[in-house]
């Protein structure tokens, strides 16, 4: 702990969330003491700009994680799961984006809107933060759940590209200018035949077209994605038993996930008292007037922090029931906004004695 605050290292600084979180800690307080970027070695040596200064960038190693309060790890699973117990090791309280530690009963999975208590309790010095398809609902849905006693979940996730990362930001943008200006999507297999070998990281063609899958193949047909957003979801509401069926389907948008969201609860619920939660949640923003066009799209909240909300709807045959959309970054909320969020509650804690 220098004078000015915790010594802060980002680990996967050179990445997509990477940047996005940068960016957010230049326009968030100043809690912080040295701020330290590290990435593979060969990012090493390059410069990154952070609240208005230039830092080199440092190889990942256990030299550089030496004198670090807090690590943030914006890396792939295996990374995290090499280095995170390494930085706990040597004294870094860590908050890792990968999937790496969410399943691990010794690692608490936060939201701070909605566990945020589950942050003081880290028996192995680091903290998971969930999946950026179950931060896209979840804020929204613990609000309402707060109220009304959640027992069941179904949603459809439309999944950007940018959630694949920087290759799957690039291969849509390439897939784009493929189809640009053509006739193609009338006949079966053309888009699939002009994309050709630019699919990049997804099954098939995400121009002009939509995929019913992200992830690796899990138990009966299901993928690791939709098991996540189950297994996530029970463990932040702190709902063991609840019902969740996921479908994820990738989109041809470059960021901002979007979720189509069934969730019935104990009680019953009216659209007008779900209104005046969500109106009032924090980390939610309300956008419910179809009638002038008022409800949220990727295209509209791309860059901006909050989960948005949409299309709210009382089931038409249960009285305790809710239809609702909602919107959000997956590069900001969906990752590096929620993992600034942890870290900074972990800066703020009472110095131990």
């Amino acid at each position: 702990m220098t004078s000015r605050g915790p010594a802060l290292a980002v680990v996967g600084a050179t990445g997509a969330v990477g940047a996005v979180l940068l960016q957010t800690l230049t326009h968030h307080a100043d809690v912080w003491g040295e701020i330290r970027l590290l990435a593979s070695p060969r990012s090493a040596g390059r410069k990154l700009a952070v609240r208005g200064e230039e830092c080199e960038v440092l190889a990942l190693s256990e030299e550089n994680l030496t004198g670090v309060d807090l690590a943030l790890f914006l890396v792939p699973d295996a990374v995290a799961a090499q280095w995170a117990p390494i930085a706990a090791a040597k004294g870094a309280v860590v908050v890792d984006t990968s999937a790496a530690f969410r399943a691990d009963p010794d690692v608490p999975l936060v939201v701070p809107e909605i566990n945020p208590h589950a942050v003081r309790i880290r028996p192995r010095g680091i903290v998971a933060s969930p999946g950026c398809s179950t931060l896209a609902l979840i804020v929204a849905v613990g609000a309402l759940h707060a109220e009304f006693g959640l027992t069941e979940i179904v949603v459809t996730v439309q999944q950007a590209a940018s959630a694949a990362g920087g290759a799957g930001a690039q291969a849509l943008r390439r897939q784009l200018a493929l189809v640009a200006g053509s006739e193609l999507g009338t006949h079966p297999g053309d888009v699939r035949r002009a994309v050709g070998d630019h699919a990049g990281p997804f099954p098939g063609p995400l121009a002009l077209n939509v995929l019913p899958w992200s992830g690796v193949p899990a138990a009966d047909g299901w993928s690791s994605e939709e098991l996540g957003i189950r297994d996530e979801a029970r463990r932040i509401l702190d709902l063991p038993g609840l019902r969740v069926a996921a479908t994820c389907v990738r989109v041809p948008v470059v960021t901002g996930h979007s979720a189509s969201v069934h969730a019935r609860f104990e009680r019953p619920v009216t659209v007008a008292r779900a209104h005046e939660i969500l109106a009032t949640s924090p980390g939610v923003v309300l956008y419910d007037d179809p009638a002038a066009g008022d409800f949220p799209t990727p295209a509209d909240v791309v860059g901006t922090d909050p989960t948005w909300v949409g299309r709210v709807r009382g089931s038409m045959d249960d009285e305790r029931a809710l239809e609702f959309f909602v919107c959000g970054d997956n590069l900001r909320k969906g990752a590096a906004l929620n993992a600034v969020q942890i870290a900074e509650r972990i800066a703020g804690e009472s110095p131990r004695p």
